[in-house]
C-alpha cells in the first residue's frame, strides 16, 4: 500500500517533512509507505534545503489538492489565505488534511471542523502548537478521561528566549530582541511573537481541545512583552519570581444552560521559582495540564524549528495512514475534528489572580500608607509592599497582592492613581 502525499509549502517545515519522507530507514515502517507525489512552492527559483525530483514541484497549490494521486494534503504554507481555502478544497475533495497552521485553525477552526465532519475526513494539527511537543493528541486521547481545570504554557520560543536572556544578564529588551533577530529566533517583524498574538492563537486551540468547545480567538485578552522593562524582571527576581509570557486557559464555572465559562488569556506573568514552568528557558516550550484525577502533567521540548515541527506533521500523517490501512469507514471520534460543548469567555472583571504593580510616586511620608488604604478599601490584601529608589526624582513602590477579583483590583488602582502623590503606574503584571 502506497499513500500519496501532497505538500503545500517547502519552507523550513515543508523541507523537514520532505526530508523525513525521503529517508524512511530506521523510522516507523509506515513511513516507507508514504510517497511525496506533488509539492507546491511560491517561488520555483528559490534554493531548497532538500533535493526533490523537479517534475513534482510546481507553483499551483490548487493543482496539488486536485491531483488524483494525492491521498493526504499537508498544509505548511502558513497564514490565513490561501491556506484556509486550500484546506477547505481538500476536504471537499474527500482528502484528509494535516496542518501546522495555528492561525487558520484558531480563527477558522469551526468552519474547517464542520466541513470535515460533513465530508467524513480527518483534519489533524499536532504541529500547530508546541512544535515537536506532543500535546494535541494527548489532550484529545490520553487525557480524555480527565476534567481539565487549567492548561498553562510557555508556547512561544522567541519571547522565552528574550525573557531568559533579560533575566540572566539584566539586558535591555531592545538589545536582546536584536540578538534574537540576528540568530534567527525572531522574525524581522517580530510583532506576532512579542505582542502575544502567536501564543493567543495556540492557547485558543488548546482551550478548544481541553474543554470541548470553540473559543472566540479575537476576544482573548492579550498582552505581550514589548513594553516589559528590565527593572521589573530584576524586582521580580528579588521577590523570588521569574517572568514568563504565559498562555492560560482555565475553567471558571458554567452557566445554567451548561455553557462552559473559561478564563483564557496571554500575558507576562510572575512565576514562583519553584513553579514547574519557571525553569523553562531559551527557545524551549512547555505546557502544564492540570486535571482531575491525573493531577499535573507537563510536556516539554523544542517548540519550533524544522526538525521538531516536521516530526509532529509526519506523526499526524502516520495516524491517518494507519487508519486508512484498516479500511474503516467511520472516523475515529478521538482523532476527528469537532466540539461538543458551548464555551464563552468570562467577563474580565470577574477573573481572580495575584498582581505585581510598580508605582512612581513622590518620596514623602505617608505615601505607602495611602496606597495600602486604597487597596484595603476595595478588599485587596497585600503580600508585600516595598519602596525602592527611583532613577529620577521620587520613589518606586512595588506591590504584590494576594488573589483578588480583577474588578476590585482595577477600582483600587483608579483610587491610587487619583492621589496627587502617585504619579503613574509604571508596570502591572499578573502573578501566580
Amino acid at each position: 500500500m502506497t499513500i500519496g502525499i501532497g505538500l503545500l509549502g517547502l519552507g523550513t517545515v515543508g523541507a523537514g517533512v520532505a526530508q523525513i519522507l525521503a529517508t524512511p530507514e530506521g523510522r516507523h515502517p509506515l513511513v516507507g509507505a508514504l510517497s511525496l507525489r506533488r509539492v507546491a512552492v511560491r517561488d520555483l527559483q528559490r534554493p531548497r534545503p532538500v533535493t526533490l525530483a523537479p517534475e513534482i514541484i510546481g507553483d499551483d497549490p490548487a493543482a496539488v489538492v486536485a491531483d488524483p494521486t494525492v491521498d493526504i494534503v499537508v498544509e505548511v504554507i502558513g497564514g490565513l489565505e490561501p491556506a484556509r481555502s486550500l484546506i477547505l478544497a481538500a476536504i471537499a475533495a474527500g482528502k484528509p488534511v494535516v496542518t501546522a497552521n495555528k492561525a487558520v485553525i484558531a480563527r477558522h477552526g469551526a468552519e474547517i471542523a464542520a466541513a470535515a465532519a460533513e465530508r467524513g475526513v480527518y483534519v489533524l494539527m499536532e504541529a500547530a502548537v508546541g512544535g515537536g511537543i506532543p500535546i494535541i493528541e494527548p489532550l484529545k486521547q490520553s487525557l480524555g478521561a480527565n476534567r481539565i481545570e487549567r492548561v498553562s504554557g510557555i508556547i512561544n520560543g522567541t519571547t522565552n528566549y528574550i525573557l531568559s536572556r533579560m533575566a540572566a544578564e539584566g539586558a535591555d529588551y531592545a538589545a536582546v530582541l536584536a540578538d534574537a533577530q540576528a540568530l534567527g529566533y525572531a522574525e524581522a517583524d517580530p510583532a506576532a511573537d512579542v505582542q502575544g498574538a502567536d501564543a493567543a492563537d495556540k492557547i485558543a486551540i488548546l482551550a478548544g481541545l481541553a474543554y470541548g468547545g470553540l473559543v472566540d480567538r479575537p476576544a482573548i485578552p492579550v498582552e505581550g512583552i514589548d513594553r516589559l522593562q528590565a527593572r521589573d524582571i530584576d524586582y521580580a527576581g528579588n521577590l523570588g519570581f521569574v517572568v514568563k509570557l504565559l498562555a492560560v486557559a482555565q475553567r471558571h464555572g458554567s452557566d445554567p444552560d451548561g455553557t462552559e465559562v473559561l478564563d483564557v488569556r496571554v500575558h507576562p506573568t510572575l512565576l514562583p521559582r519553584d513553579h514547574p514552568l519557571a525553569g523553562v528557558n531559551g527557545v524551549n516550550n512547555a505546557i502544564l495540564v492540570e486535571g482531575d484525577p491525573v493531577g499535573r502533567v507537563m510536556f516539554y521540548g523544542p517548540g519550533a524549528g524544522a526538525g521538531p515541527t516536521a516530526s509532529a506533521v509526519v506523526a499526524d500523517i502516520l495516524n491517518i495512514a494507519a487508519i486508512r490501512g484498516l479500511g474503516a469507514g467511520a472516523l475515529d471520534p478521538l482523532l476527528a475534528a469537532g466540539s461538543w460543548r458551548r464555551c464563552r469567555l468570562v467577563e474580565a472583571d470577574r477573573t481572580c489572580h495575584r498582581n505585581y504593580v510598580r508605582f512612581q510616586a513622590a518620596d514623602r511620608p505617608g505615601v505607602i500608607g495611602h496606597i495600602g488604604s486604597c487597596f484595603g478599601a476595595e478588599g485587596v490584601s497585600l503580600q508585600s509592599i516595598v519602596q525602592h529608589e527611583s532613577e529620577g526624582p521620587g520613589a518606586e513602590i512595588v506591590v504584590v497582592t494576594h488573589a483578588v477579583e480583577e474588578g476590585r483590583f482595577r477600582r483600587a488602582l483608579a483610587a491610587i492613581t487619583a492621589r496627587p502623590e502617585v504619579e503613574a503606574v509604571q508596570a502591572c503584571l499578573r502573578t501566580l
